[in-house]
């Protein structure tokens, strides 16, 4: 029995899935069962939240619990904050179980997760000192910003302390947070690709159809430039997704050839990408794996992105890449797409992403685990 624990963003992004990813993964290639405690940020209020992070998480007794009565052997653990925090590893470890620690981003050291900033990539905070992130205002609010950057300086090294290994979705990923001064033992960490379900056996795209680019709306996706590349380059654009630049994106759009669909379901975002020529993945910020790319090439449609964070690792030689932020790039990358461009992503996403390779990565992490001495204490 493999316990997940997550704690569910007020925003819902790629996490999410990826956690139920996993949990298919297991059953269907690992047969092992599963079960997800979860807590949810959405319902809770912002003074309940601050307790959690600055006491390191509320009611972990409730993981105890969970793991005696599931008889769990392993706790695999994503984002833990606001309410889980180290002290639902240390109840885990307490009643019996070993523990990995699912890094999906960088909020170890980062209070937004994403190293992105005022417009750019930011890796100002370091270690313990996260003081820029107060400063530049990274959370919003400045006392939201002060619980965070205060929660985090306390307890990174405490919670790295409960888990036998440490999972990360990328090599890029791990030396960002190596840059980031995470209090990580490389040794204890594997890195483990996101998980894709399904991989077409052969390319299926309309050549004749729009770009198309998918999912949250939000500065650092850069779906601003995907709108003024495709206005550059005379091509329509089918944008898939919400955020909280939606309205301001529309209005950019206005006078392009930019169709909006909002949020769509798996079902419906596989007829679009089926109906469309490329998809384009502008991304600005230091990406930790590409979902969206992965996700893009498995289904056979040809891929364009940026050259950030974990995408050159993740695309190979199968994507052409560009600039980030600069839709003159994009716009002369969508008018040379390479006619191999859809078989060539098909086979790197296989040889990445695949649910047997990742399926073997991750039974090795948990045999690791299993093996593992006792981790430190901090």
């Amino acid at each position: 029995m493999i316990l997940f624990l997550h704690n569910r963003y007020r925003t819902v992004g790629g996490e999410e899935r990826a956690v139920e990813d996993l949990r298919w993964l297991i059953g269907e290639r690992l047969g092992e069962e599963t079960e997800l405690l979860e807590r949810d940020s959405g319902g809770l209020g912002r003074s309940r939240a601050a307790a959690a992070l600055l006491r390191g998480g509320l009611a972990p007794d409730d993981v105890a619990a969970a793991v005696r009565r599931t008889g769990a052997r392993i706790v695999h653990a994503h984002n833990l904050q606001p309410t889980l925090g180290w002290r639902a590893l240390a109840a885990a470890r307490e009643a019996g179980a070993r523990v990995v620690l699912h890094l999906h981003n960088y909020r170890l050291v980062c209070a937004v997760g994403t190293c992105f900033t005022e417009g750019a990539d930011c890796t100002r905070c370091h270690g313990r000192n996260t003081l820029p992130g107060v400063r530049h205002g990274c959370r919003g609010s400045r006392p939201e910003g002060a619980v965070y950057a205060a929660a985090l300086s306390a307890w990174q090294a405490r919670l790295v302390a409960q888990a036998d290994r440490v999972v990360v979705p990328s090599t890029f990923a791990l030396e960002r947070l190596r840059t980031l001064g995470a209090p990580i033992d490389p040794a204890r960490v594997s890195v483990v690709p996101h998980v894709v379900r399904e991989i077409a056996h052969a390319p299926r795209f309309d050549p004749d159809g729009p770009a198309l680019v998918a999912g949250r709306i939000a500065v650092e996706k850069g779906f601003d430039v995907a709108v003024d590349a495709c206005r550059l380059a005379g091509r329509a654009l089918v944008i898939a997704g919400d955020g909280p630049l939606c309205a301001e994106l529309e209005r950019r759009a206005v006078g392009a050839d930019v169709r909006f669909t909002g949020y769509v379901d798996a079902a419906a975002l596989a007829e679009l990408r089926a109906a469309s020529s490329v998809a384009l993945i502008p991304s600005r910020s230091a990406e930790t794996f590409g979902l969206a790319a992965a996700e893009a090439m498995a289904a056979g449609l040809p891929v364009i992105a940026s050259r950030v964070g974990a995408l050159p690792e993740l695309v190979g030689d199968a994507a052409p890449l560009v600039t980030p932020g600069d839709p003159h790039a994009l716009a002369a990358a969508l008018s040379a797409v390479p006619a191999d461009a859809a078989r060539a992503g098909l086979a790197r996403v296989a040889e990445v992403a695949a649910p047997e390779r990742v399926a073997g990565a991750l039974a090795n992490v948990y045999d690791a685990a299993m093996a593992a001495a006792a981790p430190l204490a901090a």
